[in-house]
């Protein structure tokens, strides 16, 4: 019997994802578990999660744009961006909402920046916010991220709620910083929901086909499907489809990704379906 199963999960402020994943293995009593898009320990919300064979998808998933909500604290003090490592908090006086609305139009679209150094980017194989939390140089490069939302949920002084669809890897933290460096003010943010990845959401942790989740195309093997199922070499004319790029083939009750190019090369192969 396959082990392989896919669903959204949803991981609780408070917890490391490492901890989560250990509690998803304990409560389900399985073992090859993994997880796509780290959460920070004080952010909530949509967490992918595969078992078995299928944690070997998450690359080949649609998981953009991913959809938050957050709670940013206007005149708060963190080296973090976020209420874990709170230093100070400045006096300020109220905006105008329309003002902060005004703001964020100049925050969508394609946006650079440094991602924060308390971040799970690697670092001559480190994170980041280990070295941080040594108090040691961190040093990061410039990302891009495309917002394609930024709005103002509400704003009760000092705080603003403010929802964004941004692209994979993106910063809300970096963008909560740079819309409060626009008001002129220091910020962080107070809580961080992740309500959605592409068309993955929290639904009771229901059993997802990942088929329905799969960013390649399908296409369709001409010849003997015991080709593909025992791994033999495989001609590019024998395809429905001949364009350069990856597919999905299903094969009776197996998925397997090619690549097509000058040569067919096999990228995964067998994966059980359930």
């Amino acid at each position: 019997m396959s082990q392989n199963r896919l669903f959204t999960a949803y991981k609780p402020s408070g917890i490391s994802c490492n901890k989560f994943l250990y509690d998803i293995k304990k409560r389900y009593g399985v073992k090859k578990v993994g997880y796509s898009g780290t959460l920070d320990v004080f952010a909530s919300g949509n967490l992918i999660i595969a078992f078995g064979q299928y944690a070997k998808l998450f690359r080949f998933l649609k998981k953009s744009p991913k959809r938050y909500e957050a709670t940013l604290w206007l005149g708060a003090n963190s080296d973090s961006l976020d209420v874990e490592r709170i230093q100070s908090v400045d006096e300020i006086e109220a905006f105008d909402i329309d003002n902060i609305r005004e703001v964020t139009k100049s925050l969508t679209g394609i946006l650079t920046y440094v991602p924060p150094k308390f971040s799970a980017k690697k670092i001559d194989g480190k994170r980041a916010y280990e070295l941080a939390r040594a108090n040691k140089d961190v040093v990061l490069k410039e990302i891009t991220t495309e917002v394609f939302l930024l709005e103002i949920k509400s704003y009760n002084h000092p705080f603003v709620v403010f929802r964004a669809d941004v692209s994979e890897g993106g910063y809300i933290r970096s963008i909560g910083e740079m819309l409060s460096q626009k008001l002129g003010v220091s910020g962080a943010l107070k809580s961080l929901e992740r309500l959605s990845e592409g068309e993955f959401f929290y639904d009771n942790e229901r059993e997802l086909n990942p088929l329905d989740y799969l960013s390649v195309s399908e296409n369709f093997y001409l010849k003997d499907k015991s080709d593909i199922l025992l791994g033999r070499k495989l001609e590019k004319t024998d395809f429905k489809f001949q364009e350069h790029k990856e597919y999905f083939l299903k094969i009776d009750n197996y998925l397997s990704i090619v690549k097509i190019g000058d040569e067919v090369e096999y990228i995964l192969n067998r994966i059980e379906l359930c």
